[in-house]
């Protein structure tokens, strides 16, 4: 494969499992001139695994508009450059996206190298609807995420969210206040040989116990619009209370202004306690 200067290459790395790396990929980066890395530590594991011996250069979220300069200016020079980061895709809550406008701005062309993604592979396992929301990771004080997860829970799309294994525990507490009724996947080491997935109704999901490491990735079900549970207790009450002073037809339409529940479960509620006895 001939590779096109004036092109900087968005080349997806594997998650986990180093055999999850598409042979394009492993042709782009033999013939890069230099790799800007996210972390040059990590990445040259994965590049002597293959066998490959270029210039690297550190490209993270503290040096990344320092560094445009020395970028471009290697551009200029003919030279063809790639971008990895520390694993998976590219840009997907990791560093590139001011290097990518500003190759935008400078007609310099910018080519996918498309490969693993936890966001799509946990997805892909999870059952959930493929209409998704990646929001990447969440604010870490409980008054920041409120904000954030109250937004969240009104869509009514799959939710996908990063998460630092050491706060799981928090998270899941305010996953359960705000997504309540939904279903969550927590996927731990996609890939790799301890892989682990978590599936359970939140309303049900418990703390963990057991110490996790790394980041995790959260699925979170889409919202169920059309069988919503209901506290039936609450609602038998409102309807006794309303029966005493409207009609069959007006308390139902009472309950419906207030609970988002078929009418006509509803109104079979209403009937039966308006032939019971003494309801």
């Amino acid at each position: 494969m001939k590779l096109l200067k004036n092109h900087l290459y968005i080349v997806s790395t594997p998650i986990g499992n180093l055999d999850d790396i598409t042979l394009r990929a492993l042709d782009v980066l033999k013939n890069s001139d230099i790799i800007l890395c996210e972390d040059t530590r990590r990445s040259i594991k994965l590049l002597s695994h293959y066998r490959i011996k270029k210039k690297l250069i550190s490209y993270h979220k503290f040096n990344e508009k320092k560094q445009l300069t020395n970028i471009i200016k290697h551009f200029n020079e003919g030279k063809i450059l790639s971008l990895i980061s520390d694993a998976g895709t590219p840009l997907l809550s990791d560093p590139g996206r001011i290097l990518v406008n500003k190759c935008v701005e400078k007609g310099i062309n910018v080519t996918s190298i498309p490969g693993p993604s936890s966001i799509t592979s946990a997805l892909s396992v999870s059952g959930f609807s493929d209409q998704f929301l990646f929001s990447g990771f969440l604010p870490k004080t409980e008054r920041e995420l409120e904000k954030v997860l109250t937004k969240l829970s009104n869509n009514e799309y799959t939710q996908i969210f990063f998460v630092p294994s050491k706060k799981i525990n928090f998270y899941i507490n305010n996953f359960k206040k705000f997504f309540s009724g939904r279903k969550i996947l927590i996927a731990k080491e996609i890939t790799k040989i301890h892989e682990t997935l978590i599936r359970e109704d939140i309303n049900n999901l418990k703390v963990l116990k057991s110490p996790m490491k790394g980041e995790l990735t959260i699925v979170i079900s889409e919202k169920n619009t059309n069988n919503k549970t209901f506290d039936e207790k609450k609602i038998v009450n409102k309807i006794k209370k309303y029966l005493k002073k409207y009609t069959l037809k007006d308390t139902v339409n009472l309950i419906l202004e207030t609970e988002k529940i078929n009418k006509n479960k509803i109104y079979d509620l209403c009937l039966k306690i308006k032939n019971e006895k003494n309801f």
